[in-house]
């Protein structure tokens, strides 16, 4: 099995480098067969070959079975004519990577706003606000005049329907709790169809629980009583926006993973940024890449009928959660000690041990 390790931008290649020695341990204990390939992405590609993605990477991307790429500063990319090519969306689109799933939950001994919170945002991945997704060609975001900036915004049944499949499944193998966050009160039409959609799907599902709220009601709730949530579902630019919120409850957004989930193929990518401004400092926490590559194995595990890769992902998780555990083991955003590099060695003692 192929997996592809892109490290991105600012403290990409340093939090990628820790979760690779963790999935190199994990490879080893399980005796998974994993081929890890690196290659070169972002702004180091741009720098050498005047693309941020070149179609040699393009190219192994499509022959892989998953991806681990870190985060990227695409706030700083040249246009796309020439070179800047957006590498999240890119994935998202070209991989029909619909399903964004992002969990939040307290972990043992990290200092956390939010002890009781344990959940999952599943996030509609390919439309919505998002100007790159919302059109066959150009942008979705436009100006008429100098003065006026309008923005299209896509919501369709099909989109819909997966996403609430992806997060209707999720939730049965919890607490069978699903909560769609919307606001058609509002945009009547648009998060109308979202919501009667998911409603459709999820009446399909014997014994699940299933409740709504308006999205700016629903970042309240997130502070008031996060363990009232199990599994939310949610429109693409609200999930993006909860899901932070979430991450920071939990203990900061450090510590939020992710995977974008398609049908064929998934990628593992941590929610938060590059973080430009301690790149190069081996200080950054990587928990978050480690935990979004620990969902890429549980999610090729299940794919796949694969038992080991499912095993070696919830080692990973358990070891991330020891770590945390421990008041000196941890990073220093979270009061420890420990740098990035050292971070990834302990976690992949652990692993082994």
């Amino acid at each position: 099995m192929k997996l592809l390790v892109l490290a991105g931008d600012g403290i990409g290649p340093e939090i990628t480098s820790a979760t690779v020695k963790a999935v190199d341990a994990l490879n080893h204990r399980f005796n998974l067969g994993l081929t890890l390939t690196e290659a070169d992405a972002g702004l180091s590609s741009h720098a050498r070959h005047g693309t941020t993605l070149t179609e040699d990477v393009q190219a192994q991307v499509m022959e892989s079975d998953g991806v681990i790429l870190g985060p990227t500063d695409s706030l700083i990319y040249p246009a796309p004519e020439d070179g800047g090519i957006n590498l999240s969306p890119w994935f998202r689109k070209n991989l029909d990577l619909y399903a964004n799933i992002r969990p939040s939950r307290a972990r043992p001994g990290v200092p956390c706003l939010a002890k009781d919170i344990d959940l999952v945002i599943a996030r509609e991945n390919t439309e919505g606000f998002y100007a790159d997704r919302s059109m066959y060609m150009g942008s979705g975001e436009f100006m008429p005049t100098e003065d006026m900036a309008l923005v299209v915004r896509k919501i369709t049944r099909d989109a819909s329907r997966r996403i609430a499949e992806s997060a209707c499944q999720l939730a049965m193998t919890r607490r069978k709790k699903l909560t769609i966050v919307h606001k058609r009160n509002v945009l009547k039409l648009s998060d109308g169809l979202f919501y009667d959609t998911v409603r459709e799907v999820a009446d399909g599902y014997e014994g699940l629980e299933v409740d709504d709220f308006i999205v700016d009601a629903m970042a309240a709730l997130l502070v008031r009583k996060p363990g009232a949530f199990d599994v939310v579902v949610t429109t693409n630019m609200f999930g993006d926006i909860l899901s932070d919120l979430a991450a920071e409850l939990s203990g900061g957004i450090g510590l939020g993973p992710s995977i974008n989930a398609g049908r064929d193929r998934a990628i593992a990518q941590a929610a938060h940024g590059a973080a430009p401004d301690i790149a190069g400092q081996n200080s950054a926490n990587p928990t978050a890449l480690m935990l979004s590559a620990s969902m890429l194995l549980a999610w090729l595990g299940d794919r796949h009928n694969r038992t080991d890769l499912e095993d070696a992902a919830r080692r990973l998780e358990e070891a991330i959660d020891a770590q945390l555990d421990d008041p000196a083991g941890r990073t220093v955003d979270l009061g420890g000690k420990l740098n990035t590099s050292d971070f990834g060695d302990a976690v992949a003692r652990r692993i082994s041990g």
